[in-house]
């Protein structure tokens, strides 16, 4: 653990989380670039993983990818580091924008302003999905659990988390059935 290490943790995540918006899945790209292209501190697939891993645990998505990725580079300082860098731009600006918030709402500008923030918004979402869906629709069983999970949440009432719970255990079936089953090449351990 360095000094360095950690103030470059925390100022590589405060850029992220403040020139981005729109949520965790909006950050993906940005992460990806900063943090797989760029600074070569995770690969695609280790990042891919950790989104995972953070939009399973509570918390807000991005907060627990920082964390994650902090964590890995310098331990729990690094986690403390990078948690601290994604969140301090949201504290500044929700300050700031809870000091004024009548004159930011009445403001014709700054209507506008979230009128073009939320197309760049989806335009970023439907970025990730295609991130995700091509690095993670690997086989068979993926493409079904991703299409049964789509229906659950578009057409019932089931809990998100249920819907989770249920993909991670059908996953961990089929990795179950696959290596009992000799003819798919799995072998019994």
């Amino acid at each position: 653990m360095t000094i360095h290490g950690l103030r470059e943790l925390y100022l590589t995540f405060f850029r992220i989380g403040g020139l981005t918006f729109g949520g965790g899945l909006t950050m993906l790209p940005m992460l990806k670039h900063e943090l797989v292209a760029k600074k070569g501190w995770v690969s695609e697939d280790e990042l891919l993983d950790c989104y995972a891993i953070g939009q399973c645990t509570p918390g807000v998505i991005a907060v627990n990818t920082a964390t994650f990725v902090g964590y890995k580079r310098e331990g729990i300082p690094g986690g403390i580091a990078a948690t601290l860098g994604m969140i301090s731009p949201s504290v500044v600006l929700i300050t700031l924008i809870a000091s004024f918030f009548q004159a930011f709402v009445e403001n014709a500008y700054f209507q506008h302003a979230i009128m073009g923030v939320k197309g760049v918004v989806c335009a970023l979402m439907l970025n990730t999905v295609i991130t995700l869906a091509r690095k993670s629709l690997v086989n068979l069983m993926s493409v079904l659990v991703c299409a049964a999970a789509l229906v659950l949440a578009l057409f019932t009432p089931v809990p998100t988390v249920m819907i989770v719970v249920l993909a991670g255990l059908s996953g961990a079936a089929a990795e179950l059935w696959r290596r009992r089953d000799p003819g798919e090449g799995g072998r019994r351990t």
